[in-house]
C-alpha cells in the first residue's frame, strides 16, 4: 500500500486497506508457527536462553527478521517471562523448575509486516492455581477479541477484559498495554486492558493492533528491574499473559496469530 495515501484517524490510528490483511496474515502465521514449535522445549531443566536460541535459529531458517533483536538495544529474538515476571523477561541461563509457568513473546517481520504474539507454557506439572490463572488470562483475551467490531470502542475491549478478570478475583496490569502495528512495531493506539464501555477511539475497519492482557493472581502493581526491561509483580504474585494481533473487519475482526497446530491454549498436553 502507498503509505503516503493511507488514512490516519483524528486519534492518529492508521487505517489499512483490504489488500494489507494478507501481509499481516503471513507475518502472524510465521510468529504463531514458531511458538507452536517451542512447546516441546519447555521442560524442567531447560533454560530460557536455550528456548531463545531455538527461536533465533528458526527465524533465520525461515528467512524472516526478528523485530526485537536490536530494538532499543535488546539482544534477543524473544521475551520470556517466568512466574512473577509480568513481561519483557530477558532469556538467560536460569534453569526452569517443575511447575514454572512462562510467557514466550515473539515478533517477526515478514515482507515488511509485523507479526506479534505470545502465549503461556508450563514446565512439568501444572499447579491448579497456575492453571486457573492461565485459563482466566486466556478467556480475558478472547473476550477482548470478541469486542472488536466496527462501531465499538477501545474502552469496550478493555471493559470486556477487566470485568471478567476482576470477577475471578484476579487483577489486570495497568502499566502495560497493547498497541497498533502493521508496517511498524508500535503505533497508536494504546490498547488498554481495562476501561469504561463506550470510551476511547471508535473501532474502524482496517485498524490493526494487539490485544495482550497481563493478569496477576495478586495486586496489579508492577516494577521494572535494574536491567531496565524486566517487569515483575510488586507483590511477587504469579502473572500470565496472552497476545494476539488482530485486524478490524467489516463485521468483526480477524486474528492474524492463530496457532496452525491448535496449540495457542493450552500449549501442553
Amino acid at each position: 500500500m502507498d503509505q503516503l495515501r493511507a488514512r490516519i484517524t483524528k486519534d492518529g490510528i492508521r487505517i489499512y486497506e483490504d489488500a494489507d490483511f494478507a501481509g499481516m496474515r503471513a507475518a502472524g502465521r510465521v510468529a504463531a508457527e514458531i511458538l507452536d514449535a517451542v512447546a516441546p522445549l519447555v521442560v524442567p531443566g531447560a533454560t530460557t536462553a536455550l528456548i531463545d536460541d531455538f527461536i533465533t535459529a528458526e527465524i533465520r531458517r525461515r528467512g524472516v527478521t526478528s523485530a526485537t533483536i536490536g530494538y532499543k538495544g535488546y539482544r534477543h529474538a524473544s521475551c520470556i517471562s517466568v512466574n512473577h515476571v509480568v513481561c519483557h523477561g530477558i532469556p538467560g541461563p536460569k534453569l526452569l523448575a517443575d511447575g514454572d509457568i512462562l510467557n514466550v513473546d515473539v515478533t517477526v517481520i515478514v515482507d515488511g509486516w509485523y507479526g506479534d504474539t505470545s502465549r503461556m507454557y508450563v514446565a512439568g506439572q501444572l499447579a491448579r492455581k497456575s492453571e486457573r490463572l492461565i485459563d482466566v488470562t486466556y478467556e480475558g483475551l478472547m473476550r477482548g477479541v470478541a469486542a472488536v467490531k466496527p462501531g465499538n470502542t477501545f474502552g469496550d475491549i478493555g471493559h470486556a477484559i477487566q470485568s471478567y478478570v476482576e470477577a475471578q478475583r484476579m487483577s489486570v496490569v495497568r502499566d502495560f498495554c497493547g498497541h497498533g502495528l502493521g508496517r511498524v512495531f508500535h503505533a497508536p493506539p494504546n490498547v488498554l486492558h481495562y476501561g469504561r464501555p463506550g470510551s476511547g477511539p471508535v473501532l474502524e475497519e482496517g485498524m490493526f493492533f494487539t490485544i495482550e492482557p497481563m493478569v496477576n493472581l495478586g495486586r496489579p502493581e508492577t516494577k521494572i528491574l535494574a536491567d531496565d526491561w524486566t517487569a515483575v509483580t510488586r507483590d511477587r504474585s504469579l502473572s500470565a499473559q496472552f497476545e494476539h494481533s488482530v485486524g478490524v473487519t467489516a463485521t468483526g475482526c480477524e486474528i492474524f496469530t492463530i496457532s496452525p497446530a491448535g496449540k495457542f491454549h493450552p500449549t501442553w498436553g
